[in-house]
This record gives structure tokens, sequence and C-alpha cells, in this order.
């Protein structure tokens, strides 16, 4: 498994609330949920190659 750095990132607390729900929806943890949201936004601005498909897994459980 690739090593991942960890870091502290301080949220509203609503937007907190509607991140969780959402990766509830999508049966993903919230880290897994900001991080998936996050390379999605890299590859809309072309900025990264599609993920490997299991590293794509691995962003959503």
């Amino acid at each position: 498994m690739a090593e991942r750095k960890p870091f502290l990132l301080r949220l509203p607390p609503e937007l907190y609330d509607e991140l969780q729900r959402w990766a509830a929806q999508d049966l993903r943890s919230l880290n897994a949920q900001i991080e998936f949201l996050l390379r999605d936004a890299l590859r809309r601005r072309g900025r990264r190659e599609p993920p490997a498909r299991d590293e794509e897994r691995r962003a959503e459980s």
C-alpha cells in the first residue's frame, strides 16, 4: 500500500455534516469521500491521470 501523509483539516460543522452524509450515501468513510472529491477535482482540471483501478477502489472504501 502506498504511504499516505496525514494532515489536519478544519471544516465548519455544517460542511463536515454534509460531507459525512454524502459519504454515508456513497458507502465511503469521510476520509475516502474527501480523497475521492479531491482526485475528481484534479482529474477534471486535467492535473492528474485517471487513477489505477486498485487505487480507485481503495479511495472508495
